[in-house]
């Protein structure tokens, strides 16, 4: 089994940029210890503990639309909806278990986890 540690996405509202383009596609990558313990030392992190998410997105999303680098001016520019799709998916992706989606089969109407495949691994 090889492991996904790659993952794309599609933002809701997507990031405008200074030009007025929309860019929506991404992809997030699954956080290392780094990703998480560094950030701790920002001193924008110790004045406002919710600074975390902003700099930890900054640095595990490799690539949104065509923009040349992901940093904490985008992170901080999103829409509300955006920022807060991508934190579900931070968690998603980076839980302890495979990310799964809980539905119901539409055709026996039993309750089940689907495996969440976003890049289409294994296909």
């Amino acid at each position: 089994m090889v492991l996904q540690t790659e993952f794309s996405f599609t933002l809701p509202r997507g990031y405008v940029d200074n030009t007025g383009m929309v860019h929506k596609e991404g992809v997030m990558r699954l956080a290392t210890a780094a990703d998480e313990i560094l950030p701790l030392r920002d001193p924008r992190v110790q004045q406002n503990p919710g600074y975390l998410t902003v700099i930890l997105l900054a640095r595990v999303i490799t690539r949104l639309g065509s923009m040349p680098a992901v940093d904490t001016k985008v992170i901080e520019n999103l829409y509300t909806m955006d920022l807060a799709y991508l934190q579900d998916l931070y968690q998603r992706i980076n839980a302890m278990e495979e990310p799964s989606y809980r539905g119901i089969c539409p055709h026996c109407g039993e309750e089940l986890d689907v495996p969440i495949n976003f890049l289409g691994a294994g296909e």
